[in-house]
């Protein structure tokens, strides 16, 4: 693949829709396609909460930094993390315009309740690769803040997601520079998916939806 290929980066938080369905996120990244649900719409509310464009609270030993732009360079992503939270710490890195070292902590919010699937944990993995190679540290724990429940879990950031997340975006760089759409894989996730008038899960399923669309035509 040529340089040219890689001008602009992937959106981080594209790596949520990839985990969930592959397809789904093409359709949102690659053919830029979207419509709202209640669930996205319910999403962005909870997000509301959170971005308040690069703004700092300090609490304490405690350095809240919300809507922080993030990218890494190898990865060649970029996003927002809902929220940072700098903790004092002489073991940390020296943060600009303020006095001591802090250890980053990543806190990212989710409308709904904690998932057996791992997409969430996947996002924040990658925030935190992000924030490592920004600041020159390690960032090795996070935080999830659901919505429904109203709490927020700790989670840990380890060795393993974050390779997982390397290859991950490596394989969304590979559909991305083909221009490939991925064929539906019908499941139970499907019926909440946003995107299901437009993929049409069932017919894509047996067949593919320019055929579909192409017959309709014909009639």
């Amino acid at each position: 693949m040529v340089d040219d290929e890689y001008d602009s980066d992937l959106m981080l938080s594209g790596i949520q829709h990839f985990q969930f369905c592959k397809r789904q996120w093409a359709l949102i990244h690659i053919e830029q396609q979207w419509m709202e649900n209640v669930k996205t719409i319910e999403g962005q509310h909870v997000h509301r909460k959170a971005d308040q464009p690069f703004t700092r609270e300090k609490r304490g030993n405690k350095l809240i930094v919300r809507a922080m732009p993030v990218r890494s360079e190898s990865m060649k992503v970029a996003g927002i993390c809902d929220v940072v939270e700098f903790i004092r710490d002489d073991r940390g890195v020296p943060i600009q315009g303020a006095d001591g070292k802090y250890i980053a902590y990543p806190v990212e919010y989710k409308r709904g309740r904690p998932k057996k699937s791992d997409e969430d944990i996947m996002q924040l993995a990658a925030q935190a690769m992000c924030l490592e190679e920004m600041l020159l540290c390690r960032v090795e724990t996070g935080y999830l803040y659901y919505d429904e429940i109203k709490h927020r879990v700790e989670l840990p950031i380890t060795s393993e997601v974050k390779r997982r997340v390397k290859q991950t975006f490596v394989e969304m760089w590979d559909y991305y520079v083909r221009k490939q759409t991925p064929r539906v894989q019908y499941g139970s996730h499907c019926r909440s998916c946003s995107l299901q008038s437009i993929c049409l899960p069932e017919l894509a399923s047996k067949r593919t939806v320019r055929s579909y669309v192409e017959g309709k035509i014909q009639e």
